[in-house]
């Protein structure tokens, strides 16, 4: 996967000021070309990968007019507007055994669900309506075309029942095999390489020294990215030494499209991380203007894309929610719609200054007059927990507002984002 540079120089992060999210999302879809190799996989493999071209149906699904449900099959022109029309029996039509003789005319054939309607039949009308008797089956009224899967309801002959950049889930591959595919031609899955930087983290499982915290960071990105349906490599945690950092990106440039760190990218001492990618690539984006997550780096070693994200856990997830996703999904040829906000009233009293958008971690919480946003408090970028106790995020725009119980805010639901 390649980078399109587009004639954007290097940022100088001493001078560059926050970037607001929309135009950073804008430089991501500026920047960085999609891949351009595919394979083509079993079908039973394809779970999460990204199609890599329209299917166009050959064939129509359903194949043919079938019954929706177990009942009797007959001619709408045969039934009375009235109902109680009593009909005599003609035959008996399964799934998978289309009926051999000739429809006769004012008979009603008894049908079950997904078998074939025969040439003459145009309704059907279900069993528990209907009554058999000594004469017959005795008919209420029904609308011709009643209780009927016509052919090609679900796909039609030359229709793109899926389009290319589509991330295939259960019910994409449903639909492939309705079609008769066994395999799809998909792209080539991006491959990204993680690692966390600091003195003070520790693998989990390991002792944990005095002034040392378990690195959560990495096993979180590692689910996000497979989720999203990429090969992750996990390189650990690197020390702070410029060398060692160096030699990690180094190392992560020469064969990932993608690297994704946590920590070192702000401006202390033993931050090393910016310097290096400075040092050996370019830097399109340094610092967000958003809350949690301002310490953010976007920029190429090589061919490869890099992306820096904060140290903090919670920050940690809510950039990578809200930048690395898209990023990813570009890189992998995906098409992502930009996920849905909900105008939901508020159950908090909030005043936010202007100048960056915010996004606090909050809960839905039933009310008498339907749910209401819950913001989580404390608000660290810390405590990873809120991530579990919340279902999503408020998004506050850069504007300053007063928020009051009952003001509509923009909630934007964990499900909208981790799917």
């Amino acid at each position: 996967m390649t980078t399109d540079h587009n004639g954007c120089d290097s940022v100088n992060p001493d001078e560059a000021r926050p970037m607001r999210l929309d135009a950073a999302l804008t430089q991501i879809s500026q920047l960085f070309k999609g891949p351009t190799e595919s394979e083509v996989i079993p079908l039973a493999q394809a779970l999460n990968r990204v199609l890599a071209k329209n299917l166009v149906s050959e064939i129509a699904v359903p194949p043919f007019d079938n019954s929706a449900v177990d009942g009797w099959a007959v001619r709408g022109a045969d039934l009375l507007p009235e109902g109680k029309v009593c009909l005599p029996v003609g035959g008996r039509i399964v799934a998978g055994r289309p009926l051999a003789e000739e429809v006769l005319p004012r008979r009603a054939y008894r049908i079950f669900t997904g078998a074939p309607l025969p040439t003459g039949l145009d309704t059907v009308l279900m069993q528990e309506d209907c009554r058999e008797t000594e004469g017959g089956v005795l008919l209420p009224a029904a609308t011709p075309g009643a209780n009927l899967r016509k052919i090609g309801d679900s796909v039609a002959v030359g229709d793109v029942a899926l389009v290319a950049g589509t991330i295939l889930k259960a019910q994409h591959l449903g639909v492939a095999a309705s079609l008769g595919l066994a395999s799809l031609q998909v792209y080539r899955r991006a491959r990204v390489a993680i690692f966390s930087t600091g003195n003070e983290l520790r693998e989990p499982g390991e002792f944990l020294p005095e002034g040392c915290l378990y690195d959560s960071n990495r096993p979180a990105l590692a689910a996000l990215i497979t989720r999203l349906g990429c090969v992750v490599r996990d390189l650990g945690i690197v020390r702070d030494r410029p060398e060692l950092v160096r030699d990690a990106l180094t190392e992560a440039a020469a064969n990932h499209d993608l690297i994704i760190t946590s920590g070192g990218v702000s401006v202390g001492e033993e931050d090393h991380v910016k310097a290096a990618v400075q040092a050996q690539g370019k830097l399109d984006l340094w610092r967000l203007a958003i809350k949690p997550g301002k310490p953010l780096a976007l920029g190429r070693i090589g061919e490869a894309v890099f992306l820096g994200l904060p140290g903090n856990p919670v920050a940690v997830m809510v950039t990578f929610l809200l930048l690395a996703r898209p990023l990813i999904a570009r890189l992998s040829g995906a098409t992502m719609e930009t996920p849905r906000r909900w105008m939901l009233p508020a159950g908090f009293s909030l005043k936010k200054k202007a100048g960056r958008r915010e996004f606090p971690r909050a809960r839905l919480v039933d009310a008498a007059n339907g749910p209401r946003v819950e913001l989580f408090r404390p608000d660290s970028s810390a405590v990873l927990t809120s991530m579990v106790a919340a279902d999503g995020l408020v998004d506050l725009p850069e504007a300053a507002m007063d928020i009051h119980p009952g003001d509509l805010v923009a909630f934007l639901p964990f499900s909208e984002v981790m799917s």
